[in-house]
């Protein structure tokens, strides 16, 4: 059997390059894909420590993340669809110049 602290270290690991991802990324989507992984990262955590305290509340909030995640992926990628659509861009630099 696997021990929680592995898992913890994997999602440790997930979640550090999951917050590269959005501080070096400047496409939007890829910046997008790291919160996701950063969401997942969360998720891996709290279902180990659900596990390994024998809680059922853990997974409840694992439920209501993926919930968030969801309603995020819909609103989100309406967003970046809309910008692309009027900008023909989605690179985060050049949104930023195009402002002023």
């Amino acid at each position: 059997m696997v021990q929680t602290d592995a898992y913890i270290v994997l999602s440790l690991v997930l979640f550090v390059l999951g917050t590269l991802g959005v501080l070096l990324r400047r496409n939007a989507i890829l910046v997008f894909m790291s919160v996701e992984l950063m969401l997942n990262a969360t998720n891996l955590a709290l279902a180990a420590f659900a596990r390994h305290w024998g809680q059922e509340s853990g997974h409840l909030f694992v439920f209501f993340i993926i919930t968030v995640a969801a309603a995020e992926v819909a609103v989100g990628l309406a967003l970046i669809v809309a910008i692309f659509r009027s900008k023909r861009s989605i690179n985060i630099d050049e949104l930023h110049q195009m402002e002023g």
